[in-house]
Parts: C-alpha cells; structure tokens; sequence
C-alpha cells in the first residue's frame, strides 16, 4: 500500500512529537527557572503600599555587591521637608556604601501639615516620632513609620542578601528623631542607631525591645539647638552635660531608656569633636551611649561638603563593630 509508514517511521515520528512536546512544557513550567534580580547596580527606587498609602524609598546597591554573600545594611533618614533621594545625592552614604560594600537605603516621610513649638505651622514630610516634639494639624491622619521601615526590612530581604545581624539606622534632625523611636521599637532587628542633629529630648523613660547601642551628635553652631546660632565652645561642653537642663535631659532619657552608667569618659579634642561615653550596665562591650558635640558644624549632616567631616564614615566606623544580638 503506497505512502505506509514502517514500523519504524512511526516509532521515530512518535519520538519527535514527544521531544516537540517535553521542550515546549519544560520552557513553560520548569520550577528552576527564575526571574532575574530586582535591582540594579546603583540608584533603585521602590513602593510599598503601606495602609492604603504608596510609601517610597531608594536603595543604592554597589557595584561589589554578591548575593552569595551576606551584605550590611545602613538606613539614612532625612530632615523635616526632605526626601528620600535628597540624602541619596548629598548624605554621602552611597559613595560610602560603594567603598565599603553595604546596602545603603533612603526613605521618604510622609507630607503633613504640623506645627513646631513656637507655634510655626509647616506643611512638609517629616516623620512621625514619639509625641511631645511637634504637633500635628487638626484632621491630619499620622502614619505608622515604624510600620512602614519594618516592611522596608522584610522588603529588602526579599530582594537581597542581607546580613539580619548588621542593619544599621542613621537619622537627621527629623530623621534623627524617628532613629530615637526605632531605637526603642525596632531593636530587635536594628544592631546600633546614630542620631544626628535631632533626638528625643522630652523628659520621659521608655522601655525599648532590646538595650543597644546609641549615638547622639550635634554641631556646636546648629541654630536649632543655640540660639540665635551661638557658637558653644567644646571646651564648655563637660559643663553644658552637666548643667544644661535640656542637655541633661537628654541624656537622662538615653542613659535611663537604655541602662547606661550615669558617669562618661570624654574623648576627642576641642578642636573637631568631643565625645561622652556612657557605658551599658553591665559594662560588657557591646553598647554604649554616646553624646558628641562637632566642632563648626550648624544643622547639617556633615557630607565634606558642608563641613569637613564626613559623617558618613566617621558614623560607619563606629557602628560597623556591633551586632545584633
């Protein structure tokens, strides 16, 4: 019979039709094939929905990073009307976390209208820290950032390698505050915090998730602590720790909220910073609270551009040595 495919014909049609098959389905559903990374080398921005709102924020991936390897994390907080990616181009932690290999991450604050102390009204982001500091306008909604950093965390872990015993929280003015408030509700996935420019300074003892180590530094002319932009000589400082109501109280609400000695070591020189160490009770190494007074510095983030310091690094070096524990 003409045009009758031989046994053999029909077993080898067979198998091409099976091959033309099993490549098809393995292209569609193989389990091994993954989507590619969420990132890129450098600037990233991302959302997150967070009760109803879309919330920002940029992280910056060097170029040393390795998804194999387990990758610090350091969190930089911006002041009271900036973004995110203000402290991206000018906090210097990029150029920092591109030397040293570390997830550099900045958040945006949510926009409010509030009101500061001396009755100004202000309508900007700002973050929404322990009450006491401000006041926020009649009918304004305030949001729950540490609900908003903590999926930050979970957001990151999800994209990266992160190294859970080395994420690091660095804050300014505003941001500083907030830094205050994840310090206490945030310890337990936070290694050390660094406040800059701005704390809690209300007369109040809290109870935070785990003692760690802390550090508050401020500039000597930052007009929103001196008045009148008054330079206070570090040569005064012993005594401003000692006999300054507002300063005592800060450190009171450190050393009491924490469980640090009440008596500090000074170190440093008059002439860039000095520093008071409070050391953790018991006295074991790894916490410390720390007060420094910046020689020159008004209310900036020193970036060397502004001041000579670079206060991204000055804070790596001293937060790269704890770890959450």
């Amino acid at each position: 019979m003409k045009n009758q495919l031989s046994p053999s014909q029909i077993i080898g049609l067979a198998l091409l039709i099976f091959a033309a098959f099993w490549d098809c389905s393995e292209k569609s559903t193989s389990p091994d094939r993954k989507p590619g990374p969420e990132f890129e080398l450098g600037k990233n921005r991302y959302t997150l929905e967070i009760d109803g709102d879309k919330r920002e924020y940029f992280v910056h991936v060097p170029m040393g990073y390795d998804a194999n390897n387990a990758t610090p994390v350091v969190f930089m907080l911006h002041g009271a009307s900036g973004r995110g990616e203000w402290m991206y181009k000018f906090s210097g932690w990029k150029e920092l976390g591109e030397e040293e290999n570390i997830l550099t991450v900045f958040p945006t604050a949510w926009s409010y209208c509030w009101i500061k102390a001396n009755d100004v009204v202000r309508d900007t982001t700002r973050w929404n820290s322990f009450p006491g500091i401000f006041t926020f306008c009649a009918g304004e909604k305030p949001r729950d950032d540490v609900k908003f950093l903590r999926h930050i965390v979970d957001d990151l872990k999800q994209k990266f390698t992160v190294d859970s015993q080395r994420i690091y929280m660095v804050g300014f003015s505003s941001g500083g505050q907030m830094a205050f408030r994840c310090a206490v509700e945030m310890s337990d996935v936070i290694a050390a915090v660094v406040q800059s420019g701005g704390t809690h300074q209300i007369d109040t003892v809290f109870t935070p998730v785990r003692n760690l180590p802390i550090t508050f530094e401020l500039g000597n002319k930052d007009e929103t602590w001196f008045q009148d932009g008054a330079e206070a000589p570090l040569s005064i400082f012993d005594d401003v720790l000692k006999n300054h109501y507002l300063f005592k109280r800060i450190v009171n609400v450190h050393i009491n909220s924490f469980y640090c000695e009440s008596i500090y070591q000074m170190s440093g020189d008059t002439t860039s910073a000095l520093t008071a160490t409070y050391k953790g009770i018991p006295n074991i190494g790894n916490r410390v609270f720390n007060f420094t007074l910046i020689d020159g510095l008004d209310h900036s983030y020193p970036n060397t551009v502004n001041h000579p310091m670079n206060g991204a690094r000055q804070n790596w070096d001293w937060l790269q040595q704890y770890f959450l524990r």
